[in-house]
């Protein structure tokens, strides 16, 4: 077998791992982004900035849960095995509470919907640390970064299909009550009601149920052996072995932090996106879903092209180029009004009653498929750029610790969203808090990357 490349037998479980992206990218792209987040802002409670500010709590609760979580998922993966059992566990939970979002009314309140966000974020997230622990074990050093990014790109061809099937078949307009092809939404549902957003839920457990089942049927897991309490024991004590062993493997220390701080901003821009331009354009759901159909699209292009350079490029070099996109795209975001962009700078026509009519609408447009070209390949390129760096011994440990990294600060950048945007009454200025953890981010991964590319990890 060549190099880089996987046996018959390897490739129907690699296959099987692929496809729980396309399971779990529905509720990211649907539920979190593009439909039900815009419409807990927008539609729960008395107003925007209150909903955008509940709507950044919820973030920044399940983002603290992740964070302390992550690592001991981590360890349970080295230590135990059966990464398949934890991720249908969790899967029960993620299912039940999206289940539930059918009862968020209109004017139901914050609190019970945001309650059920944080549980389906949490096992969503520390789904994602038994999944990516696997991936070790499954490929060839040299075939991870090109599995990754085609795995990234197949879960964001999956969100695209959900919400293109959800645009044209159940968003109804709030006034006319008709889908974008002029019928009455399946089922019978009102837009008054707002039931197509609460559907969402419902239809995204479906979804991740029937395409969660080829990874437990096709893909390998590993299972250690020896009384599980003391493995368990072990598992915790060389997380935090691996912990400390950074300070002698500066490289993934670097890697780390700067992880911490670019995803904090790509975390931020990819919960709060949606619901910013909502309450900038007054978008209603159909527009939004529209949008995310875009970033969705450049984000699938974003990924196979990564994917289809990793023999040339490294995991690293994506990184850098894809987070220099995102920081020239939020500086775009921040800086456009409802007339103008670049802080005024360049005035822009106002729009008719047609769809995304505004010259606001077609720079924030432009800036979006920047972010979706860019945020799926710096996603992709990181998780291959870390098991590229450790051993599958040792994969659990430090993907609990790449979940952390990922999550620990997260409540930094939708915080302080929450409190600039509740304070100024300015989503701009609550959004301006993405581009340090970005530029922080970038600047600290540039020499993780030069070191890890000299074999320096």
């Amino acid at each position: 077998m060549a190099e880089g490349e996987v046996g018959p037998a390897r490739r129907q479980g690699i296959f099987g791992w692929m496809l729980f992206d396309w399971a779990a990218q529905p509720f990211f792209t649907v539920i979190i982004t593009f439909i039900f987040g815009p419409y807990f802002v927008s539609t729960l409670g008395p107003d925007k900035v209150a909903g955008q500010t509940a709507w950044a709590n919820a973030a920044t609760v399940a983002g603290l849960v992740i964070a302390f979580g992550a690592p001991f998922a981590g360890a349970l993966s080295d230590a135990v095995g059966r990464n398949k059992r934890f991720i249908a566990g969790l899967a029960i939970v993620q299912v039940a509470s999206l289940v539930m979002l059918w009862q968020a009314a209109p004017g139901s309140g914050y609190f019970w919907p945001a309650v059920m966000i944080v549980f389906a974020t949490v096992a969503a997230e520390l789904s994602v640390v038994f999944n990516d622990s696997m991936l070790p074990d499954l490929a060839e050093r040299s075939a991870m970064t090109r599995i990754s990014n085609d795995a990234w790109g197949l879960g964001y061809l999956g969100g695209m299909i959900f919400l293109v099937a959800f645009l044209l078949l159940l968003s109804g307009d709030p006034v006319t009550g008709l889908t974008i092809l002029g019928h009455p939404p399946l089922f019978g549902l009102s837009a008054a009601e707002g039931e197509p957003a609460r559907i969402a839920g419902p239809l995204a457990a479906l979804w991740y149920l029937v395409f969660l089942m080829p990874l437990m049927f096709l893909t390998p897991d590993k299972v250690r052996q020896g009384g599980s309490g003391k493995r368990l024991r072990n598992g915790l004590s060389a997380f935090f072995e691996a912990l400390a062993s950074l300070r002698a493997r500066p490289a993934l220390l670097r890697f780390f932090i700067a992880r911490m701080f670019y995803m904090d901003g790509l975390n931020g821009l990819l919960i709060l996106g949606g619901a910013f331009a909502a309450s900038l354009f007054g978008w209603t759901i159909t527009e939004i879903g529209i949008y995310g159909m875009i970033l969705n699209v450049a984000a699938i292009i974003g990924c196979f092209l990564a994917a289809r350079m990793s023999g040339r490029v490294s995991a690293g070099t994506v990184v850098i180029f894809t987070l220099s996109t995102l920081i020239v795209a939020t500086f775009g975001v921040v800086s456009t009004t409802a007339d103008a962009t670049l802080f005024g700078f360049v005035k822009l026509s106002p729009g008719t009653d047609g769809l995304f009519s505004s010259g606001a609408e077609k720079a924030f447009l432009i800036y979006g498929l920047m972010i979706g070209l860019s945020f799926g390949p710096a996603q992709a390129a990181s998780r291959a750029f870390l098991a590229v760096a450790v051993d599958a011994a040792e994969a659990g440990r430090f993907f609990g610790l790449f979940s952390l990294t990922g999550r620990i600060t997260s409540f930094m950048a939708t915080a302080g969203f929450a409190v600039l945007t509740s304070w100024t009454g300015s989503p701009n200025i609550g959004m301006a808090s993405l581009l340090f953890f970005l530029v922080a981010g970038l600047a600290l991964f540039v020499p993780a990357a030069i070191a890890v590319s000299d074999g320096r990890s």
